[in-house]
């Protein structure tokens, strides 16, 4: 009996994928394991297996096409066996061109506003003159209507078939055919239009755009800043990367103060759950990483029990697999709090977005030279400024800033945190 996969969600807040690529064809025998696409979710590219053994029978989709989660995808079973009736079970009743809402009910148009567009603009078809009636009002379908909108056509350019001159589907569409072949103009004309390039949105990007959304309308943001002093963690971390072969940045030793300091302020260390605050007694430290599709953020965990050295080494390959589109699912769930470090762009100070469920999000801006007061003397030194992003439901001011005040006490004795 013939099997079927359907789209799984691999991620938690996976609602559409992208079939990315297809690694088998209809006709290929898979054996269960075998990799069968990749598929691009929200937060990264993955490997999509099979299920089943068997021959391909079917393939729902294209690749490029998007596809809904528990949406049909594929189905495996015995060479030459009929598969139509799980085909069927997935298909929704489709609208025709004669469906009563077309026959029916009858969209007019005022042609008192017609719709202007750079499309039509370029045609001269003297021919395609809409019919209208005595009263100048246009009849179209709403079908005809709505793709003349889809590939903004003035819907007054075209002839109606239909009776009484009504604008149908078959108009619309034979409409764009002699658009798509008429030739283009030769002559140069001293109109200036605008030039721009829309790109369309990938799964990645719009649950970015939601989920941030979501945070900053529902969560009431604060933010402390504060200015840190650098100049000891700088040779603190010359002297480290001359012992170790593992080369520690910057960012490591500030996962590891933060780390050091949500184990002394566990309430920094929360989510807000609606009718309850959860107070996690694990440190699970999100670092927000951008590749070219928008924003991804893999989670060291138990942070605070980890060396600078683990660290390091585990953010490494977060970063080489985020670049590679390669995290897996537990790579990137499970944080408490979350770090956004703009530093290496040239950013001094900047606010974050809270990255749900966290409460807190640490923006960290970059060290630079300025002059500061020491001993009583104005000298050269190396500072950096942090800024917390607080839900003040979970955090309040008091709170963020004895954080704070700790993150800042560890980084500028960098010695604390390795004891």
């Amino acid at each position: 009996m013939a099997e079927f996969m359907t789209m799984p969600k691999m991620s938690d807040t996976m609602t559409v994928g992208t079939l990315v690529t297809w690694h088998k064809k209809v006709g290929d025998y898979v054996k269960s394991g075998d990799i069968l696409a990749d598929v691009q979710t929200d937060k990264a590219t993955m490997e999509l297996e099979s299920y089943y053994d068997g021959t391909i029978l079917y393939q729902a989709i294209k690749e490029g096409e998007d596809i809904p989660v528990d949406a049909l995808l594929i189905i495996i079973g015995k060479e030459g066996e009929d598969f139509q009736s799980i085909i069927k079970k997935f298909e929704k009743p489709k609208s025709s061109e004669t469906s009563p809402l077309e026959s029916k009910n009858e969209e007019t148009i005022s042609l008192a506003n017609p719709v202007n567009n750079s499309l039509s603009s370029n045609v001269n078809l003297s021919s395609t003159t809409a019919q209208s009636n005595d009263d100048g009002r246009l009849k179209a379908s709403p079908l005809a209507k709505k793709i003349a909108q889809e590939n903004q056509i003035d819907i007054h350019e075209i002839t109606g078939t239909g009776d009484g001159g009504r604008i149908i589907k078959k108009d619309v569409d034979n409409y764009l055919e002699k658009i798509k072949n008429q030739p283009k103009p030769t002559k140069t004309s001293s109109i200036v239009f605008d030039s721009y390039e829309e790109i369309p949105l990938n799964n990645m990007r719009k649950v970015i755009a939601k989920r941030l959304t979501e945070s900053k309308n529902n969560a009431p943001h604060f933010y402390l800043t504060m200015k840190i002093d650098m100049d000891n963690a700088i040779e603190a971390r010359k002297k480290l990367n001359a012992l170790s072969d593992t080369k520690i940045s910057f960012n490591d030793i500030v996962i590891k103060a933060v780390a050091s300091a949500l184990r002394k302020h566990p309430k920094v260390n929360s989510s807000w759950l609606e009718d309850k605050i959860r107070v996690n007694h694990h440190i699970n430290i999100g670092v927000a990483v951008a590749i070219e599709d928008g924003l991804v953020v893999p989670v060291v965990k138990n942070a605070d029990t980890k060396g600078l050295t683990q660290i390091a080494n585990e953010v490494k390959e977060f970063v080489s697999k985020a670049k590679g589109k390669g995290l897996a699912p537990e790579d990137f769930t499970g944080n408490t709090f979350t770090i956004s470090n703009l530093g290496m762009y040239g950013i001094e100070e900047f606010t974050a977005i809270i990255n749900p469920p966290d409460a807190c999000i640490l923006a960290v801006g970059g060290i630079i030279e300025e002059p500061v007061v020491k001993n009583g003397q104005i000298v050269v030194g190396n500072t950096m400024r942090v800024t917390l992003s607080c839900d003040h439901r979970v955090v309040d001011g008091a709170v963020g800033s004895e954080f704070l005040q700790t993150v800042k006490a560890y980084l500028e004795d960098p010695l604390r945190i390795l004891l």
